[in-house]
């Protein structure tokens, strides 16, 4: 088959679009309203893009009912400047897919979750304590895209918390927590079939 997307083509009911581009790593990302309360959402349009410095971003699309413009967590880091990349482990799903409500500004989705807060050394944003790994972040850009409400938001990550238990001969073992992501529709994964390639002229 063959479509041109935003065109009269006939096409799927449900796009294949977000289930081609995958899988795509979760940014679980926290942030903190200007009257302190922690704010937890995740989104799957999220990666790295360089390592030195070390930067990701996060695509934002659409708005919530109670908002003119854009999502909770975009606004927090519009005012802030600041927010935490939780990654996202096979054990913490459930949590991650309550935190995706559409739930009014001002709801604390830690608590929703039921999950604890940890504190940053960096920012002043809380971070999923019972997350393998997370990334302190300071805003970059927030660049807007076309489309309605589209947004890609890059931060430099500016501190890096992993836990102990997952490094192993100085070396991050991602195969012990899985980190999910998500292959589109309902569908998502978590890593664990691994394996290893050499680079043509690496040793």
């Amino acid at each position: 088959m063959f479509y041109r997307p935003g065109t009269d083509d006939p096409k799927p009911p449900h796009s294949p679009f977000k289930a081609i581009v995958a899988p795509r790593p979760i940014g679980w990302i926290s942030t903190r309203n200007a009257d302190g309360t922690a704010n937890l959402a995740p989104y799957s349009f999220f990666n790295a893009i360089s390592d030195a410095p070390p930067m990701v971003m996060f695509g934002s699309t659409g708005s919530k009912q109670d908002r003119a413009r854009g999502k909770d967590s975009l606004a927090n880091i519009r005012a802030s400047g600041e927010f935490v990349v939780n990654i996202v482990s096979r054990d913490l799903v459930d949590a991650m897919n309550i935190t995706s409500g559409p739930y009014d500004a001002g709801h604390d989705e830690f608590e929703l979750a039921g999950l604890q807060k940890a504190p940053c050394r960096v920012v002043d944003v809380p971070r999923v304590a019972a997350s393998p790994a997370a990334l302190e972040c300071r805003l970059w850009r927030i660049i807007e895209l076309p489309g309605d409400e589209n947004t890609m938001t890059i931060g430099e990550v500016v501190g890096i918390h992993i836990q102990d238990r997952f490094m192993e001969n100085e070396m991050l073992n991602v195969a012990a927590y899985q980190p999910v992501a998500r292959l589109g529709y309902r569908d998502y994964c978590a890593a664990g079939d691994l394996f290893q390639l050499t680079r043509p002229g690496q040793k």
